[in-house]
């Protein structure tokens, strides 16, 4: 019996751990990478020669190869494998929450999934198809119906995803503690989902349209 006690409390602890570097890693560093892709796809709203300077600022990081895959690529790969199997191996919190609370717990795991196919489309389509990085090859692929309409509900399940995590981030983190503090930072991180997802649609309308 004891045993079993211990190897359950090791259980318990590993679960905590992990759920603890999921939430983290969704903010840093992979929030965080959001963010700059975001910004810099904003640049397309000033103009071609703006996008292509800041990309072309991004390449030149040194050894950037070595950031992106310890920075990036494994905090994501971990952050989407371990969110997907939380999305069905979790309940869904029925009596923990109000209705609106896990109305956004669900779209958070829907979004999670659709984030996830998202990135892994994106980085094929883009970083590893060979080609060079520049406002004409984005434009020329969201000039594309689909490919336009699948980066539009990326953006959105990605924004969403990001702003709607920070508050489960806050909470876990003993951040947002009280019922008060918690439906503020609920109201705030949803405009911030709005804000962010704007800039999003507004930098593929500025890519297809092409100045």
């Amino acid at each position: 019996m004891a045993t079993a006690a211990v190897m359950s409390g090791n259980a318990a602890n590993r679960g905590f751990l992990f759920r603890r570097l999921h939430t983290l890693s969704g903010v840093i560093p992979v929030g965080m990478f959001l963010l700059e892709h975001l910004f810099t796809n904003a640049t397309a709203t000033v103009g071609p020669g703006a996008y292509n300077n800041a990309v072309n600022a991004i390449q030149h990081i040194p050894f950037l190869h070595v950031v992106e895959f310890i920075f990036i690529f494994l905090p994501l790969i971990y952050h989407g494998v371990y969110g997907l199997y939380s999305a069905y191996t979790s309940g869904y919190n029925a009596l923990q929450y109000t209705w609106a609370r896990n109305q956004l717990f669900i779209w958070q795991r829907i979004t999670g999934v659709i984030t996830f196919v998202f990135i892994i489309y994106h980085l094929w389509a883009t970083r590893f198809s060979g080609q060079e990085p520049n406002f004409e090859f984005v434009h020329n692929l969201v000039s594309q119906p689909a490919n336009f309409i699948f980066m539009l509900v990326g953006v959105i399940a990605a924004t969403f995803h990001f702003s709607n995590g920070l508050w489960s981030f806050f909470v876990h983190w003993g951040i947002t503690v009280g019922a008060r503090a918690q439906r503020v930072s609920a109201i705030v991180l949803l405009t911030l989902f709005v804000l962010l997802a704007a800039m999003g649609v507004v930098s593929l309308v500025a890519f297809v349209q092409g100045w």
